[in-house]
């Protein structure tokens, strides 16, 4: 019996496994979504599964780290490279806007979303302290400029800040529902009314 020499076993793409698993989670939410679900999209077995990354909930933590880089950055970088933080955040708005809505792939935020009706103690502890984290980062900003006369004396930075977070956590809320970008660019622009603003300030 003459039997074919085997094939060169294909190398196994981490990083596109994760991707993959990123947009489950972020599609159905962490607490829907099933190791058999991962082993589908991500195309391996679940001994692999755990092999490469450990459990569901260690997994989960990768694509966290995964959102951040490939999806939602976006803010970050707004923040940081705008000279104020009122133009950061009203660049970020627009940009959420267009990220939450974009075509093929799910909508809205993962970090928000994957949160939803979880029973994992941890999981919700780790999404709230990052969220928790943004809404102080956005106060050092607001009260930077408050500092530096960019905005008013008697502007409230810690008020602003999660006024800023209140409002992107809706739009992406809104964008789950179905809300489209130019409907979120409204809110965004509207949005941006609430926040005092010093003369030559934009």
């Amino acid at each position: 019996m003459v039997t074919k020499p085997r094939g060169r076993p294909r190398s196994f793409d981490r990083e596109a496994a994760l991707r993959k698993a990123t947009l489950t989670f972020w599609e159905q939410g962490y607490e829907a979504t099933s190791i058999a679900d991962l082993t589908r999209v991500m195309g391996i077995a679940a001994p692999s599964l755990y092999a490469a990354f450990g459990d569901k909930r260690t997994l989960f933590g990768e694509v966290v780290e995964t959102y951040a880089t490939h999806f939602g950055g976006f803010g970050d970088r707004a923040m940081d490279e705008e000279p104020t933080a009122r133009r950061g955040v009203a660049r970020m708005l627009r940009e959420a806007a267009a990220e939450y809505t974009a075509a093929g792939r799910p909508h809205g935020c993962m970090v928000l979303s994957a949160a939803e009706n979880c029973s994992s103690d941890e999981v919700v502890a780790a999404l709230r302290d990052q969220r928790a984290r943004n809404v102080t980062e956005f106060q050092r900003r607001i009260q930077a400029d408050v500092d530096a006369g960019t905005l008013p004396a008697q502007a409230d930075a810690a008020a602003l800040a999660r006024y800023t977070a209140a409002v992107i956590q809706g739009m992406s809320q809104q964008a789950r529902d179905g809300a489209s970008r130019e409907e979120l660019e409204t809110l965004a622009e509207v949005a941006m009314r609430a926040w005092p603003e010093k003369s030559g300030e934009g």
